[in-house]
């Protein structure tokens, strides 16, 4: 019976989706209170908030959902933003113990694959961005998922609507890469930190033995995901407690087996987790559900490091994920298109304002879905789309007055020879920003037995047109709209941000970036400002904006979508480094966010 009611609640169910993009949450529920901590919560299990943060309260949002701020905080030695407070705070005590931005990064990032596993985890990969204070060097480090050598369209059944027959590449085995974080983590902390494996990762063991405190959003999660949690005992373990319900806010949620994984990974470092005693596990659970990964796809798993990509935007340096990542490359491109209309003339809130970058959008979404892929498979125009002139050829098709529809430009003119998220900045003026996921929310919904591991949904990310360079082949990275990005201005930091949220993390990382630029705001206030994304023709705004400005945009030609909240649009995390010196961390109220420093 418990099969047909979770076959049942699949049919009806409505997941989120991803258009060649990553289905990392694209949405949040308002931040509240959480409620009191079940009996069987350890002393400890509640994350402590930093002392010796200075935070300051506003009120934003007011309406029907209120949110009371001291999210943002100043520190003189270092700030750190992050999706959740306790990980914040495992970031700030690395730092106080002398570490630099990339300890404490990948502290954060094991933390987080723990208290916020249905976003990211060790079954899952992404990008880091690291800029090195003393030298001013900058590295792009990928970590993403790749599929194994068997993966072919031919494990998927098309049905006519165009969709996968029991949503086989979303959910279950056939969904799965070859997950890329431990890799990718350990080969930063190797590289670019100070402190040893077992420092930056006991405080996630810790977390995985005794518990977290599940927060308001992580009950809504686990409840939004019921049907593919409650298709694996492995998975409805962890997430659902013995009668089979969703886990309320306020529980406690152990996973003793990630503590056993994530200690052996600790004393054995990245070989346990892809060519031993781990990988072995997870390729078992996989085969067992129908899926074709198998050991040598483990063993020949590598992260690529390489150069950002780098545009301009009025005088400040933009150094952005590089491909397989979609997004540096068309934030770029926008900003660049954005840098041929006054912005800072527009009323931020205005209908002229919002038409001006629905069109914009519009145009970078239609370069990103004829164009981007994996280099290792497709040519893509790199210089081209980010070129000053192919933005003002662009820039040129925009109506101020109507909307419009594009097709894709032609950057291929304008080649040249020259070719996911929490955020860190320390004392020393490190910065580091990292965009990481398991993909949609609770991912395939299959944690490998013994391993405590959710193991991602990344497959679903490639194309099913075999004339996309997003096409699904073997040994391929799918297209990503992860955005980690860098600002710096005369060669001294000035942000780190990223976001989660399928495409619109390059929406909203752009908004914010134009925002802090353009508009001269202070990053809490760009991050809190009204968000709105648009790559289908449809453009889509918070609740909160006027019907005033609505009909403005309706009498212009736009199709709109104005019944989303404005915990739907993807929280953005932030470090500033102000024109004084003084670092700002600035954390999103759409998510659990907390920003600290010291």
């Amino acid at each position: 019976m418990k099969k047909i009611i979770v076959a049942v609640l699949l049919t009806i169910c409505l997941f989120l989706s991803a258009c060649g993009g990553d289905i990392e949450k694209a949405s949040s529920a308002p931040s509240q209170p959480d409620a009191s901590v079940t009996e069987n919560a350890p002393a400890d299990s509640s994350a402590a908030s930093s002392a010796n943060a200075e935070t300051a309260d506003t009120t934003v949002f007011a309406g029907e959902d209120v949110y009371v701020g001291g999210r943002d905080a100043i520190g003189e030695n270092g700030v750190v933003a992050t999706g959740r407070e306790d990980a914040t705070q495992i970031g700030i005590d690395i730092l106080k113990a002398g570490g630099n931005a990339v300890d404490a990064a990948v502290a954060i990032g094991f933390a987080l694959g723990v208290s916020e596993q249905q976003s990211s985890g060790i079954g899952g990969g992404g990008f880091m961005i690291v800029r090195f204070a003393e030298t001013g060097e900058i590295v792009f480090i990928d970590f993403r998922d790749v599929s194994g050598a068997a993966a072919s369209l031919d494990h998927y059944e098309v049905l006519e609507n165009g969709l996968v027959k029991d949503q086989a590449n979303k959910i279950g085995a056939l969904s799965i890469a070859v997950p890329g974080e431990v890799k990718g983590m350990l080969y930063a902390l190797d590289t670019y930190g100070t402190m040893d494996r077992q420092t930056v990762m006991q405080p996630a063991i810790d977390m995985a033995e005794n518990g977290f405190v599940a927060s308001h959003i992580t009950s809504r999660d686990i409840k939004d995901a019921y049907p593919q949690i409650s298709m694996f005992d492995s998975t409805a373990a962890i997430y659902l407690d013995p009668d089979w319900v969703a886990w309320e806010a306020g529980s406690v949620i152990k996973n003793p087996d990630l503590a056993h994984t994530l200690r052996l990974i600790a004393e054995q470092g990245e070989e346990v987790f892809y060519k031993g005693e781990i990988a072995e596990k997870i390729v078992k659970a996989v085969q067992a559900e129908g899926g074709y990964l198998t050991m040598e796809d483990f063993a020949n798993y590598e992260i690529n490091v390489t150069e950002p990509v780098h545009g301009t935007y009025r005088g400040y340096d933009i150094y952005s994920s590089n491909l397989p990542s979609s997004g540096g490359t068309i934030i770029i491109e926008m900003l660049n298109i954005l840098e041929n209309t006054d912005v800072a003339s527009l009323d931020p809130e205005s209908a002229a304002y919002f038409h001006l970058l629905s069109e914009v959008m519009k145009l970078g979404f239609a370069d990103r879905s004829a164009y981007m892929g994996d280099p290792k498979y497709v040519d893509v125009p790199m210089s081209g789309l980010i070129s000053k002139e192919y933005a003002a050829a662009q820039a040129a098709r925009i109506d101020r007055t109507k909307a419009g529809e594009y097709a894709a430009g032609d950057p291929w003119g304008f080649e040249s020879e020259s070719t996911t998220s929490y955020s860190i900045v320390d004392k020393a003026g490190n910065m580091v920003t990292v965009t990481k996921t398991v993909d949609a929310t609770f991912a395939s919904g299959l944690v490998a037995e013994g391993t405590g591991i959710l193991l991602n949904d990344t497959l679903v990310d490639f194309s099913l047109d075999p004339e996309s360079p997003n096409v699904l082949a073997a040994n391929k990275r799918p297209l990503s709209s992860m955005s980690p990005t860098l600002v710096l201005k005369d060669g001294k930091p000035v942000l780190a941000l990223g976001a989660p949220g399928t495409t619109r993390i390059i929406t909203g990382v752009m908004q914010v970036i134009s925002k802090v630029i353009d508009h001269g705001m202070d990053i809490q206030d760009a991050i809190d400002a009204v968000r709105m994304h648009d790559d289908f023709g449809t453009l889509i705004l918070e609740k909160r904006v006027p019907d005033s400005v609505i009909a403005e945009l309706e009498a212009m030609g736009h199709k709109m979508n104005v019944g989303e909240e404005w915990f739907t649009f993807p929280c953005v995390q932030a470090c500033e480094r102000k024109a004084d010196g003084t670092l700002k961390g600035a954390a999103d109220p759409r998510r659990d966010g907390k920003a600290m420093g010291y």
